[in-house]
């Protein structure tokens, strides 16, 4: 998978989270926890904090040796995370897809570095994953990451009744799907990625 480390503004990087990121992650999950809530599934305390994300990175980085997930942390000027964003459920072959998620800090958002950053994955999706297509799924009123996907030119394709079980409820969720290209399947990921 993707090793590149890619600068969104004079401060902000994207780069592949590591292990090491769990302490900055949990504090800063910590910090967004009331913010992101009505956009995330209920967490137990334990997930916020750093033992917490080293278990739920141990599970991530070993879902990416299988190429099965690229995640990337968003860092600050000190290296400390403010994001995260994950390609998840890759499959090769024929299909060339996976699902996009993605968050960004409370004290961060609205700068415009959500949109930075999926435009950026989108294009290593299609030039070093060699992925045919990504899709993203929002909770009807999540207008803030709607605007990013369509920014970033994802369509809405569709609604999925019930379709992930967030902030406690089965909830309905918009579809989106962006079309990398339409050339032909060109094999495995380039070498390196």
């Amino acid at each position: 998978m993707t090793t590149d480390i890619l600068r969104l503004d004079a401060e902000v990087r994207l780069r592949p989270v590591t292990a090491d990121d769990a302490a900055s992650l949990a504090e800063s999950m910590t910090r967004s926890r009331a913010y992101m809530q009505p956009w995330e599934p209920e967490r137990p305390d334990a997930f916020y904090t750093e033992q917490g994300q080293r278990q739920r990175l141990a599970g991530l980085l070993a879902d990416r040796a299988a190429g099965r997930v690229m995640p990337w942390v968003l860092v600050d000027a000190e290296d400390r995370a403010i994001g995260g964003f994950n390609l998840n459920a890759i499959v090769l072959g024929p299909f060339r897809s996976a699902t996009f998620g993605y968050w960004v800090d409370v004290a961060h958002a609205g700068r415009g570095l959500a949109t930075a950053a999926v435009r950026q994955i989108c294009a290593l999706a299609r030039d070093e994953l060699r992925l045919h297509r990504l899709e993203a799924a929002t909770v009807l009123d999540n207008t803030a990451s709607q605007r990013v996907l369509a920014k970033c030119g994802f369509e809405q394709f569709g609604v999925a009744p019930r379709y992930l079980h967030i902030n406690g409820e089965w909830r309905d969720h918009r579809l989106f799907q962006l079309i990398l290209h339409d050339g032909p399947v060109t094999g495995e990921p380039a070498a390196g990625t």
